[in-house]
């Protein structure tokens, strides 16, 4: 939003030429910058990262001065946000809704190149008691950029929850509740004749956690599934391979119930935490944020619609930049950007195909890990078969080595397996040692201690080949190791079982 996903050829369905991609042309990929953060970074910091990372496209949840006056000049497209302690008054008045578009608005542009307002947020499904005021909110502001002749390439509109549309499965069955029509009607009816577009947050995550197992993860996370685990609405025949797909369609064909068929949708929030609870969120992880993310990715910037609307771009804003550190709630709520405060990214996406975007790609690298349930007992015997019959180099691990700290099983259990995994060149079952491993996408690396097949700190790669032992009689010999947490044995017993039964 491929090549590690199955595309969507949905051909057979005859494409309504009223509805075009919001705003025309490709679709793009965008990030949303919060700042619940406790060490932000200044705004030439956040611009600096921006440009680092090729973000053309970034929505903004205020209209913070500082920022918007250091975005000026970079071309980077801005959406702004009237927050949601600012409706009331907005929406209340047009003078009101001048002075905030005077203000946050024509005091940028040009030289800030902003291109939305998000006037609110989620407003029918976090503050309901002002929804009457959304349409009047979203006039007043229109009005104040006509007057300014902004209106044709600054679009108005407001985000709203997925949840506000029921029976979302099949999509051809869904529709918006219907509590909110008097909404929703003169809301689409200004979205349409401003030629904007619906605004719409999508979290797969939060649908497969709230499905009680009724939603597999691969489905979550744009994996690729055979023909016969794909999702078929029987009204329609359309085949579903991702969360994500239903989901949009399912407001498309909420859209259609209201008898509005040319609105296009921009989805203002989608992404996948890298970290939560880890009993009540198990699937908060790394590897599958980064696999959801890097997913999403290829699949907007592909352009490959969704089964309703083959080819129609979805732009998307990814669900953030940063890590925010001062967020509450479950876990998960600190842990949906991309990079830490510092600019370092939490996990290196996986972008093949993505173009520009996100220098942080280093596509093509996958890793061989512990997994985190492994048995220590089995972790350490395989191990050993890894330093000595594997004929992995574990000289890093050797106390005062880069890679001796953390002084544990799991930590040095996984620079073996990685290194035997890209010794072997990656070969098919090559990272399972009995069950305790796994493939990553995520570089297991830190500090000083940079794993085999890691392009490194300064984009090196290192050659996993070339950390092979040598013949020499030191090389891989189990007798030399040893550590206080024991994860090193002399045994040459132990060595002569393993060989017997590790078979990779």
């Amino acid at each position: 939003m491929a090549l590690l996903l199955l595309l969507l050829l949905m051909h057979f369905l005859v494409l309504p030429l009223s509805v075009s991609a919001a705003g025309g042309g490709d679709a793009y990929i965008g990030v949303n910058i919060g700042t619940d953060v406790s060490e932000m970074p200044s705004p030439k910091e956040i611009v600096a990262l921006l440009k680092a990372q090729g973000i053309q496209h970034v929505r903004l949840y205020d209209a913070d001065q500082s920022l918007l006056l250091a975005l000026a000049n970079t071309g980077i497209r801005v959406a702004v946000s009237v927050p949601n302690d600012q409706l009331l008054g907005i929406g209340q008045s047009n003078a009101t809704a001048a002075k905030w578009v005077s203000r946050n608005v024509i005091a940028h542009v040009p030289a800030t190149n902003i291109t939305s307002i998000a006037v609110g947020s989620e407003i029918l499904t976090t503050l309901p008691n002002a929804a009457p005021l959304i349409v009047s909110a979203l006039t007043f502001i229109h009005s104040a950029l006509v007057a300014a002749n902004l209106d044709q390439q600054i679009k108005v509109s407001t985000p709203h929850s997925s949840s506000i549309i029921l029976d979302s499965f099949p999509p051809s069955q869904a529709f918006f509740n219907r509590t909110w029509n008097p909404v929703m009607v003169p809301l689409l009816k200004f979205l349409q004749s401003t030629g904007s577009y619906l605004m719409l947050n999508v979290y797969p995550y939060y649908d497969y956690q709230q499905s009680n197992g009724v939603i597999p993860l691969d489905y979550a996370l744009f994996r690729p599934l055979p023909p016969n685990k794909e999702a078929v609405d029987p009204n329609t025949l359309l085949h579903y391979t991702n969360v994500f797909d239903a989901v949009v369609d399912a407001a498309y064909f909420a859209m259609s119930d209201l008898n509005f068929t040319n609105i296009p949708i921009v989805v203002t929030e989608s992404g996948w935490p890298s970290k939560g609870d880890s009993s009540s969120e198990p699937d908060a992880t790394v590897d599958n944020a980064n696999t959801y993310n890097s997913n999403l990715i290829r699949h907007v910037l592909n352009n490959t619609g969704t089964p309703k609307h083959p080819g129609i771009a979805v732009s998307t804003y990814i669900y953030e930049l940063y890590n925010e550190d001062l967020r509450t709630g479950p876990t998960s709520e600190k842990y949906w950007g991309l990079f830490y405060a510092n600019g370092e990214p939490v996990y290196t996406l996986h972008l093949t195909g993505a173009g520009t975007i996100f220098a942080n790609d280093t596509t093509n690298q996958t890793f061989c890990v512990t997994k985190s349930n492994a048995d220590a007992k089995m972790l350490q015997a395989a191990l050993d078969w890894a330093c000595g019959p594997g004929k992995v180099d574990c000289s890093p691990l050797l106390q005062g080595q880069p890679c001796y700290e953390p002084d544990n099983v799991v930590s040095h259990a996984t620079y073996a397996f990685n290194a035997y995994y890209q010794k072997m060149a990656k070969s098919p079952g090559t990272c399972d040692f009995k069950g305790v491993a796994s493939i990553t996408t995520t570089d297991p690396s830190h500090g000083s201690c940079i794993f085999p097949g890691s392009f490194g700190k300064k984009g090196s790669k290192i050659n996993g080949t070339l950390l092979a032992p040598s013949n020499s009689t030191s090389s891989g010999c189990l007798s030399q190791y040893h550590y206080n947490g024991g994860s090193f044995t002399s045994s040459v017993i132990l060595v002569a079982l393993l060989l017997n039964v590790f078979v990779m």
